[in-house]
């Protein structure tokens, strides 16, 4: 009998030690292409790109004001981290892949894949509202090819305020002027299982950001940005942000985010919540009549930058030392002020950029005669 009850305890014992090992064991990370479906994508125009893990690359059509989520199955990483793309005349390839003239051939936006280092490419093949848009994939040894929508896993939702066109005599805001529906997706990025999407609404308060939970299959209102623009000495909620990246201050994450001409500020992701209006904290002015084009954010010997692309003020370095500390510039500035940066000017007629690894920067650079470069570089 004792020897029964000896071992009905030692089973129980050993069933409560697994049930304790099971409940506090880290969760099975989970498999962001579950729920996916098979199917074609139909792009009305050139998306905004990024990347999620697991390969799903991150695409929003600012004129069907959708989202989309692709199983790119390109999740193999490069045997040699050290080929990197560089590609000469990036633009004539691309057309002459295309079949086209290389005049007609726009590069809107690329998104390097973090796992293969493959790079893609969001084309429009021709200008004005009939432009046919266009992915293309760049491997790490550079070559160049079309990257097919037709028969891909991929979730989709649309964005229920979209700012109205004004080709189709749309006034854009509520009380607020024409604007173009090209404003209604200017950025797609994803941080911890949330896809964040910037751009323009309908509503009185246009400017809008949004944190949706990955994987999507619709999307809230989103939360109305407002900022105080020192430049122009006014508050302002009617201006897209441009370009943001993710960025962590005291432990807590943000997006780092600017806008044209050229304020940069700093968003709790934390406050977010649909229907409601946020006031973002200026950090810094980065000069008048300007607009951003790319930005990422990286560390170098121990301190941590932001490089960011412009149209008329070169290639930025931004110091994000003190960021922690700064209340907000709440007056008129005269050009510049709050976080200091350097200007690259080895970096000139960058157009686009994004990150290859910790140690690179891709590039896409535009030269004097026109030619578009793909180029990775070393950080600076």
């Amino acid at each position: 009998m004792l020897h029964r009850r000896l071992l009905a305890l030692a089973a129980l014992t050993a069933f409560a030690l697994f049930l304790t090992q099971s409940l506090t064991a880290a969760p099975r990370e989970a498999d962001l292409t579950e729920g996916l479906r098979q199917g074609k994508i139909e792009l009305k125009s050139a998306p905004a790109l990024g990347f999620a893990p697991k390969g799903i690359l991150l695409m929003g059509d600012p004129i069907e004001a959708a989202i989309y989520a692709v199983d790119t199955g390109d999740t193999t990483p490069a045997p040699d981290s050290a080929i990197r793309p560089k590609i000469e005349g990036v633009n004539e390839k691309i057309a002459a892949l295309l079949g086209t003239d290389v005049k007609d051939v726009q590069v809107k936006d690329l998104a390097v894949n973090p796992i293969s280092g493959n790079t893609y490419l969001s084309v429009a093949r021709g200008t004005g509202p009939r432009a046919i848009p266009v992915l293309l994939k760049v491997t790490r040894e550079g070559k160049l090819s079309e990257f097919s929508l037709s028969n891909v896993k991929f979730a989709r939702a649309t964005i229920p305020n979209p700012v109205a066109d004004s080709s189709k005599g749309g006034k854009g805001a509520k009380g607020g002027r024409a604007a173009s529906r090209v404003d209604a997706i200017t950025q797609i990025g994803y941080l911890n299982g949330r896809v964040y999407v910037a751009g323009l609404s309908n509503e009185e308060f246009a400017s809008n950001l949004r944190s949706i939970p990955f994987p999507f299959d619709k999307v809230d209102r989103g939360t109305s940005i407002e900022m105080y623009h020192g430049a122009h000495g006014q508050l302002e909620t009617r201006s897209p942000i441009r370009v943001f990246a993710p960025y962590k201050i005291d432990g807590e994450d943000h997006l780092l985010a600017a806008y044209t001409c050229t304020p940069l500020v700093k968003i709790p992701v934390n406050k977010l919540e649909p229907g409601t209006k946020l006031m973002a904290t200026t950090v810094a002015e980065l000069g008048n009549r300007n607009r951003p084009l790319s930005m990422i954010v990286y560390n170098k010997g121990g301190k941590d930058y932001v490089l960011m692309a412009n149209s008329s003020r070169g290639m930025m370095k931004i110091a994000l030392d003190g960021i922690n500390k700064i209340e907000g510039i709440r007056e008129r500035v005269a050009d510049k002020a709050g976080l200091k940066y350097d200007t690259i000017k080895e970096l000139s007629g960058v157009q686009k950029l994004d990150a290859f690894g910790k140690e690179h920067v891709l590039v896409l650079l535009q030269t004097a005669d026109g030619k578009l470069n793909l180029d990775t570089v070393e950080l600076p």
